[in-house]
């Protein structure tokens, strides 16, 4: 989620089936580790991603795999069903 875009906590909770604070939670053990960085918006808190430039080279190269992965074995389905 945060790989798309900065969201805040409320745009955050919304996507999963828990409370608010539980999602607070986990959100504020990740700015803790030092994966996301947290900034004040008003009443709100808007969550980002904290990724360097070769994390950012390494997701990009990952989804291009698996986007190859996922052709591939819809080539492999379309050829089958054609015989």
């Amino acid at each position: 989620m945060l790989r798309e875009r900065p969201m805040l906590s409320g745009e955050i909770a919304a996507a999963f089936d828990m409370s608010w604070p539980t999602v607070t939670g986990h959100l504020n053990a990740l700015k803790e580790a030092g994966l996301v960085d947290a900034e004040r918006d008003g009443t709100s808190i808007r969550y980002r991603l904290r990724i360097s430039a070769l994390e950012e080279a390494v997701a990009v190269l990952m989804d291009l795999v698996d986007s190859t992965r996922k052709a591939e074995t819809f080539g492999e389905l379309g050829d089958e069903r054609s015989h």
